[in-house]
């Protein structure tokens, strides 16, 4: 669906994206993470060709955007939407004129527009905000109509910039769970640009690392998880602090098994002799099967290679804590230098009149 190679993009002496390969299939969401001034929102302006790469080819549905003319492009970015993090939205206009806006700019006719604007606000949820303005709809709301303008089009590829920054939790987990139903209906591709490694976990099947204008990571969300120890693994799965005090009994624990009993701490105890005490722990499922991350108190005379072997029948990776690699900045440790302070939007905006739009006025707004 997208395939981008050697994609590099320059200002002047500075390169902001230095030969990237990247691709996303239908119907599957590929989070792109990493610090500030990685490169993120480059490569998302990149794909839609709101910026022009220094070199390289970004081929959506078999045909290069790049070598593209004006008039073909503007035409080819229908197979393109985006959602953008404060939802973009106009507020002189209704949800409903908001949402048939990239309508207008392509001359699609006025039953069409009525027709697609009220498929899309009732399948996110919001016909009955039709006629509002941004400013009467909270946070939330605005992302729902933000993510149909983005769908308006019937796009094969969406573009997700930091959809659910600065929302509340709850909030937050209806857009996540609004983006993926929509992704399998609709079998669009998506690029989620993100600093929460929560929604990474919550809702990507892939996710790459940027850092410096190069993509230094990338692979199935559950496979980095489970089969490294390294930065962007940390960061998406961190283990909660534990507490202070046991000393050189310490020992970190990782998921490596896709299948792992759940009973591996008691069955552990029983096979070393010794007393085992869980510090801290984040159980979760990610891309359908289950990771971890745990800290242990040992207290055993078993030699270290003889508790490690015992954690490695188990499908667990096990060291000593002074023997993990230190957090590294930018993706792990705490506190999260990704993440931007949250500005939450508090509760729903009150409905003025207390009831729904009425179907007129939403063909008049969509008009």
């Amino acid at each position: 669906m997208i395939e981008i190679s050697a994609l590099t993009k320059r200002y002047g002496s500075l390169t902001v994206l230095d030969g990237i390969d990247f691709s996303v299939r239908r119907g599957e969401i590929a989070a792109v993470v990493g610090p500030s001034g990685a490169g993120k929102s480059t490569l998302a302006r990149c794909i839609n060709l709101l910026e022009r790469p220094s070199s390289g080819s970004i081929l959506v549905d078999g045909r290069d955007l790049t070598a593209l003319s004006r008039s073909q492009l503007r035409v080819a970015r229908r197979e393109i939407g985006t959602v953008f993090q404060s939802a973009g939205l106009l507020a002189r206009l209704t949800a409903a004129e908001n949402v048939a806006l990239p309508l207008r700019f392509f001359d699609i006719p006025h039953r069409e527009r009525v027709r697609r604007v009220g498929e899309l606000l009732e399948r996110v949820g919001m016909r009955h905000r039709a006629n509002h303005y941004p400013a009467q709809l909270s946070g939330g709301q605005q992302q729902r109509v933000g993510l149909a303008r983005g769908l308006v089009l019937g796009p094969s590829v969406l573009l997700a910039d930091e959809p659910t920054s600065g929302l509340d939790p709850g909030s937050t987990a209806s857009i996540l769970e609004l983006l993926s139903e929509l992704r399998t209906e609709l079998e669009v591709a998506v690029v989620l640009i993100t600093h929460e490694m929560d929604v990474v976990r919550t809702v990507a099947d892939t996710v790459a690392q940027l850092d410096h204008g190069k993509i230094v990571e990338r692979g199935a969300v559950a496979e980095v998880v489970s089969r490294s120890n390294s930065a962007l693994s940390r960061a998406l799965l961190p283990a909660p602090p534990a507490a202070a005090g046991a000393g050189a009994e310490t020992w970190q624990v990782r998921y490596e098994g896709t299948r792992v009993d759940p009973r591996w701490l008691s069955a552990i105890g029983r096979e070393l002799g010794a007393d085992v005490a869980l510090l801290s722990g984040l159980i979760e499922t990610v891309g359908g099967q289950t990771a971890g991350r745990a800290t242990l108190r040992i207290e055993t005379a078993a030699p270290d290679g003889e508790i490690s072997a015992a954690f490695r029948r188990h499908g667990l990776h096990a060291t000593r804590r002074a023997d993990e690699q230190p957090a590294a900045s930018g993706l792990a440790g705490a506190p999260d230098p990704l993440a931007a302070p949250a500005d939450l939007d508090g509760a729903p905006a009150a409905d003025p009149d207390g009831s729904p739009a009425a179907e007129p006025a939403l063909v008049r707004s969509a008009a």
